[in-house]
C-alpha cells in the first residue's frame, strides 16, 4: 500500500535544521499565535493540545484559527480523557468540518484510569473514525528516554504495531518525540528506530526558549532526563538556575549528528516560554544559518 504524503516539505531536503518545523499550542494561545503568525511559514503544522479543563469549543476554535492563518492544524486526541465514543466522534467531525483537519495526533493521556471507553491511543485508531473522516496522517508518540509504564522492548512493539495499523488503514504514521535536553539519546533512539525497519517520518521534540525553572518544571512533569550532566550539555548550570535558556546547543548537536541513514526528520517545538519567543528564536537561528 502506498503511504500518503504527510506534507510537501518532507519531499525536499531541509534548508536548515529548523526548516519545516512544527509547533504546539493550547486553546488559550490563540492571541499569541495571531501575533507570531507573520514569522511562521505558510502550511507550518501546528498541534492543538488536549488539556484538562478546556472546552471542546475552544479547541475547535483554535484549530480553525490555525487553518485561517494559513497553517496546518493537528489536533490532539487524549484517549483516557474522552468520556464517550459519541464525544470522540463529535469532536473529530467538528474539527474536520470547521478547520479542514487532515492530520491528528493521538496519545493515551495522563489519567491512570480512563474517563470513558478508550484506554490508549490504539483504541482510538481501531475505531476507524479517523479514516472515515478523511484523515490522511496520524501522529503517535515516541519516547527516546523511555516510558514510565513500559519496558523499552514494549515501547518498540507498541510503536511498530501502531505504525502498521495506521498504514493498513490507508493513512500515514508520523512519530513525534517527547522533548529532550540531551541530543545523544535521541540520536541513538532514532538509529535504533531505523534499524528495526520503522521508516515513518519523525519530528524530534525540542523545548523552546523559556525560563530555566519553567523548563525544569516541565521536565519533571514529563519524565525528561535533567541531571546535572545533561543540563550542562544543554547549557544550564545546576548551580545557577536563574534566567532563560534556549535550545541552541541541542539543535546544533542534532544537526551535527543526523545523517541520511536517520531518514526523514524534522523538529517539533514545545513553546514552554510562549509561542512568540519560540518563533522569534527559530527565525533568528535560521538567519544565522
Amino acid at each position: 500500500m502506498t503511504t500518503p504524503i504527510i506534507h510537501p516539505n518532507w519531499a525536499r531536503p531541509a534548508l536548515s535544521m529548523v526548516d519545516g518545523y512544527s509547533l504546539e499550542m493550547t486553546a488559550k494561545d490563540v492571541d499569541a499565535l495571531r501575533e507570531a503568525a507573520p514569522l511562521i511559514a505558510p502550511e507550518t503544522p501546528i498541534a492543538v493540545t488536549f488539556l484538562p479543563g478546556e472546552e471542546f469549543g475552544s479547541r475547535i476554535a483554535a484549530a480553525t484559527l490555525v487553518r485561517q492563518l494559513g497553517f496546518e492544524p493537528m489536533p490532539h486526541f487524549s484517549a483516557r480523557r474522552i468520556a464517550s465514543a459519541e464525544e470522540f466522534e463529535r469532536y473529530l467531525a467538528a474539527v474536520t468540518r470547521e478547520a479542514g483537519v487532515r492530520r491528528c495526533f493521538v496519545i493515551a493521556g495522563d489519567p491512570s484510569e480512563p474517563e470513558g471507553p478508550f484506554t490508549d491511543s490504539s483504541a482510538l485508531i481501531a475505531t476507524g473514525a479517523f479514516e472515515r473522516n478523511g484523515i490522511t496522517a496520524i501522529g503517535i508518540g515516541g519516547h527516546p528516554e523511555g516510558h514510565p509504564n513500559m519496558t523499552p522492548e514494549q515501547c518498540w512493539q507498541v510503536l511498530a504495531e501502531k505504525c502498521a495499523d495506521i498504514e493498513a488503514r490507508g493513512m500515514a504514521p508520523l512519530i513525534v518525540t517527547q522533548f529532550a535536553f540531551d541530543a545523544q539519546p535521541v540520536l541513538d533512539w532514532l538509529a535504533d528506530l531505523r534499524a528495526r525497519g520503522l521508516e515513518a517520518p519523525v519530528r524530534l521534540g525540542v523545548p523552546g526558549p523559556a525560563g530555566i525553572k519553567t523548563l525544569l518544571r516541565f521536565a519533571a512533569r514529563c519524565g525528561v532526563g535533567a541531571s546535572a550532566s545533561v543540563l550542562t550539555k544543554y547549557g544550564i548550570s545546576i548551580t545557577k538556575l536563574i534566567g532563560s535558556a534556549g535550545p541552541d546547543k541541542l539543535v546544533d548537536t542534532l544537526e551535527q549528528g543526523l545523517t541520511p541513514a536517520h531518514g526523514k526528520v524534522r523538529l517539533h517545538f514545545y513553546p514552554f516560554g510562549g509561542i512568540g519567543k519560540t518563533v522569534a528564536w527559530i527565525d533568528e537561528y535560521a538567519r544565522r544559518r
